[in-house]
């Protein structure tokens, strides 16, 4: 007898389902580093966490109206071997990693992880394609020049980011250092108040009139309010909620290419499982809205 679905557990991948490398649009890079970290460490447990409860989404999106499955195919890498070195090297070595995929013109989906990662993703790719806009979600600005005694931080990079593109937004903001704030460019750095004045949906819009075709999303979790997520390092008070950030999601996405992103800081807490699927479920939606 041919075996049901609920007869076996399905495949430990993204969503339970992966596809053939040369079939895939989408390659999912498991990025387990957090050496970085300055308040709550744990986020390298955060690409096992996020694997584990995809597995068990439903494939059929009602919010969508298809199965996002079979639209985007997606292939799981084995995860990231950290090297502890120094960021630096951490940064590079996925850099070479990244630099493999697009070349084999796929989007990289890095799962972070501490969001040092997204550096090596941003400079892979800026060597292939250096016109590209950057919307980062975060609570956290991320700009300062240093922290801990090294530019190559989880709290520096996004000032990083400035350095190899020239198009960069940042979005649900909270937290930002006084340098930052007093040279900000409010046309490019939305606060929380922003979103709340002006509506998620309006906020998405603006930011899609602005950006390149080609777009890449950095996605910490801490963006979310602390009541949805609170599995993160630094859990900032008055978040986003799950609704503004898909309401955006698909603003910035019509007519544009998404070259790649990253989704990082999930600091998965033992024994509650909602933060670690809301985090899977987003992913999944945000495949499905970009790429469906």
């Amino acid at each position: 007898m041919e075996k049901q679905p609920l007869d076996i557990l399905p495949e430990y991948v993204l969503f339970g389902s992966q596809a053939s490398y040369d079939n895939a649009k989408v390659v999912a890079l498991p990025v387990p580093y957090d050496s970085t970290s300055s308040y709550r460490s744990g986020s390298r447990e955060g690409p096992k966490a996020i694997i584990n409860a995809s597995r068990f989404i439903e494939p059929f999106s009602y919010e969508l109206g298809f199965d996002i499955s079979k639209r985007v195919p997606v292939y799981t890498m084995d995860e990231l071997m950290p090297d502890f070195s120094s960021p630096e090297h951490m940064i590079d070595r996925i850099k070479k990693e990244v630099s493999l995929i697009v070349e084999d013109k796929k989007v990289p989906l890095l799962i972070g992880g501490e969001h040092t990662i997204a550096l090596g993703s941003l400079q892979a790719l800026k060597e292939k394609n250096a016109n590209i806009t950057v919307v980062q979600f975060d609570a956290h600005s991320d700009t300062y020049e240093e922290l801990n005694t090294t530019k190559y931080s989880h709290g520096s990079i996004m000032a990083r980011a400035r350095e190899l593109y020239s198009s960069v937004f940042q979005v649900g903001i909270r937290s930002i250092d006084k340098r930052s704030f007093d040279i900000v460019d409010r046309k490019t750095l939305f606060f929380i108040d922003d979103v709340r004045r002006e509506g998620a949906d309006k906020v998405g819009s603006k930011i899609n009139k602005a950006c390149k075709e080609n777009i890449y999303i950095t996605f910490d979790f801490d963006v979310l309010d602390p009541s949805e997520m609170p599995s993160v390092g630094t859990p900032e008070p008055n978040g986003l909620k799950f609704e503004e950030v898909l309401a955006m999601f698909k603003e910035i996405a019509k007519g544009k290419n998404l070259v790649g992103a990253d989704f990082v800081e999930l600091t998965p807490i033992p024994s509650l499982e909602a933060p670690n699927y809301l985090a899977a479920k987003l992913i999944y939606l945000f495949l499905g809205i970009f790429f469906g």
